[in-house]
Parts: C-alpha cells; structure tokens; sequence
C-alpha cells in the first residue's frame, strides 16, 4: 500500500453536532476493508491511490445526498512500498521516546 491520508469530513448546515454524518464516513470506510484508524478530528485511511480515493469520493457522494454545505480536508503522503503506516509512523516514534 502505498497513500496514507488524514482525512475529515462533515456537513456545516447541520447544526452543533454532526457525529450522525461522521458514521456514515467512518461507515464507508470500515466497509471498504482498507486500513483505518479513527481519531477525534480526522480519520487515516491507508491503501492504494485510487482506492483510497474512491473512499473519499464515496463518502462525499453519502453526505451530498443530505447537506447542502460540507467541509472537507485530505492531507495525503505517498511512499512507494510502503505497507502498515497507520501502525508503524507511531511506532516508530514511540520507539525513540
């Protein structure tokens, strides 16, 4: 696998809380059967370029179907090669702690 991404997703026309439409995301995600790891503002996604994206369109798709505004970020890095980063970026530092 080869993209890891933070990505977060929510409607802005929905009122104070919005977890309702963060589970249809994270409900998506887990479907997709791609590494993720869920957090309290973002939510990291790990696999291939096109499927990852595909998730991310996926989920848009989902929220558009019932909001009118929505706020999105993806911050993406690539590796070539590189498998388990969800795990291992954290490792990895903890090691160094």
């Amino acid at each position: 696998m080869s993209v890891l991404i933070h990505f977060s997703i929510f409607p802005t026309d929905k009122g104070t809380s919005v977890s309702p439409y963060v589970a249809k995301s994270v409900r998506i995600i887990r479907e997709s059967g791609l590494p993720y790891k869920l957090g309290p503002m973002s939510t990291a996604v790990e696999g291939e370029w096109e499927e990852v994206m595909g998730v991310v369109d996926r989920c848009f798709k989902e929220l558009r179907k019932e909001c009118g505004r929505i706020y999105m970020t993806v911050q993406a890095d690539y590796r070539e090669g590189a498998v388990n980063r969800i795990e291992g970026k954290i490792k990895s530092v903890e090691e160094k702690l």
